[in-house]
C-alpha cells in the first residue's frame, strides 16, 4: 500500500512539472534568445618604457584604479638636471638667433665706417712714404736710401692697402647683415635644442606609471627600491571597462544575431536586475563549443563565439563571473 501511494506522489509531481514547464516554454517570448557565458577577463601587464629605480608604488592588490591615474613612479632627479641643461641651452641659442635676425646694430656699422677711415688714413701715408723713398733714391742714385729701408716703404704700402680693402669688406658685411644661411642654422640650433628637451620632458613624464583604464590590481610585482626595465612588469591590472560578456550560439540561432541588438545580462548574484548591453562582435568562424560552456545539444556541436558589451555601473558583475545573456533577437540599434 505504502509502495503504491509513493509511485502515485511522484507521478504526480513529473505531471505538475511537466506542465509547468510546457506552460512556461509556451509563454516563452520566441524573440529573446537565451545564452549562457562568462564576463571576460581582460588583463593588462604594465612597465614602465624606461629603466630605473622605483620610489613609489601607490596601489596595493585588489585596488579599483582610474583611467591616468599614477600607479608607480620612478627616480627622476638625473633627467630633471638634464632637462635644466638643455633649457639654458637653448634659450643661448634663441638669443643668439635673435641677434641674427635683428641684423648688424646702427653703432657697429658705425664703427665699421671708422676703421675703413682709419685704415685708408694708413694707406695714404704709407704710400706717400713709399713715394718719398723712391723719389730719395732715384735723386741720390740710390745712396740717400737703402735697398732695404726702400723694400720696407714699399712692403709697408701694401699692407696698408690691404688693410683697407679689409676694413671695406667688414663694413659692407655689417651694412648687408647676417647671411641668409647663417640664419637658417641658428633656426635648426634652436629646432635641435628643443626637440633634445622635450625629449628629456618626456622621458621625465614616462617615470609616472598610469593605469591606461579604469581596472583592479590583479598583481603587484615590483616594490619601491627595486630596479625597473621596460621588461619587467610592475602591475598587473584586470580592465573593468568596458566589460565584455563571451558567449556562443549555436549554427541554427546564428542568422537570428545582429550587431548592435539589444541584450540583458543577469548573474545568480542579482537574478532581478539584469544589466543592459549590445551585441558588439560576432564571430566568423565556427569552433568547438569550450568545456566552460554549458547548452542543451551537445558539446562537440559548432557554435559561433558572440560578444556583448555592457554599461555596468553599478559593478554587479564580476570579472570571469558566470551569467545568462537574453539577447532581443527583434530589435536592433538605429544603422545596424
Amino acid at each position: 500500500m505504502k509502495k503504491s501511494v509513493v509511485a502515485a506522489v511522484v507521478v504526480a509531481v513529473l505531471l505538475v512539472a511537466g506542465l509547468v514547464w510546457w506552460l512556461t516554454r509556451g509563454h516563452q517570448d520566441p524573440n529573446v534568445i537565451v545564452l549562457h557565458g562568462n564576463v571576460d577577463i581582460r588583463q593588462v601587464s604594465l612597465a614602465f618604457d624606461g629603466s630605473g629605480r622605483v620610489t613609489q608604488m601607490a596601489v596595493e592588490e585588489g585596488d579599483a584604479v582610474k583611467a591616468g591615474e599614477v600607479l608607480a613612479r620612478l627616480d627622476t632627479v638625473t633627467l630633471g638636471l638634464q632637462a635644466r641643461n638643455a633649457e639654458a641651452q637653448m634659450a643661448a641659442m634663441q638669443e643668439n638667433l635673435l641677434k641674427l635676425k635683428n641684423g648688424t646694430r646702427p653703432e657697429d656699422i658705425a664703427q665699421a665706417r671708422a676703421k675703413v677711415e682709419s685704415a685708408r688714413a694708413n694707406a695714404a701715408r704709407a704710400a706717400d712714404d713709399y713715394r718719398r723713398a723712391q723719389s730719395v733714391s732715384a735723386s741720390t742714385s740710390g745712396r740717400g736710401v737703402s735697398a732695404q729701408e726702400l723694400d720696407q716703404a714699399r712692403n709697408a704700402s701694401q699692407v696698408a692697402s690691404a688693410q683697407l680693402k679689409e676694413a671695406g669688406e667688414a663694413l659692407n658685411l655689417a651694412t648687408r647683415g647676417p647671411r641668409a644661411e647663417d640664419i637658417a642654422a641658428a633656426e635648426a640650433q634652436v629646432k635641435s635644442a628643443d626637440a633634445q628637451l622635450a625629449l628629456f620632458r618626456h622621458q621625465i613624464d614616462q617615470g609616472e606609471l598610469k593605469a591606461p583604464g579604469d581596472a583592479v590590481v590583479r598583481s603587484r610585482l615590483l616594490e619601491v627600491g627595486d630596479m625597473a626595465t621596460p621588461q619587467k612588469p610592475v602591475y598587473e591590472l584586470a580592465l573593468t571597462s568596458p566589460k565584455w560578456i563571451r558567449v556562443y550560439v549555436e549554427e541554427a540561432e546564428l542568422g537570428r544575431i545582429r550587431m548592435g541588438q539589444r541584450a540583458n545580462v543577469t548573474s545568480d548574484s542579482f537574478p532581478d536586475q539584469p544589466v543592459p548591453g549590445t551585441v558588439g562582435y560576432i564571430s566568423s568562424v565556427a569552433e568547438f563549443t569550450p568545456k566552460s560552456v554549458e547548452t542543451e545539444s551537445l558539446r562537440t556541436a559548432l557554435v559561433y563565439e558572440v560578444r556583448v558589451r555592457v554599461d555596468d555601473k553599478a559593478g554587479r558583475l564580476r570579472l570571469g563571473q558566470p551569467v545568462t545573456v537574453r539577447i532581443d533577437a527583434g530589435a536592433a540599434r538605429p544603422g545596424s
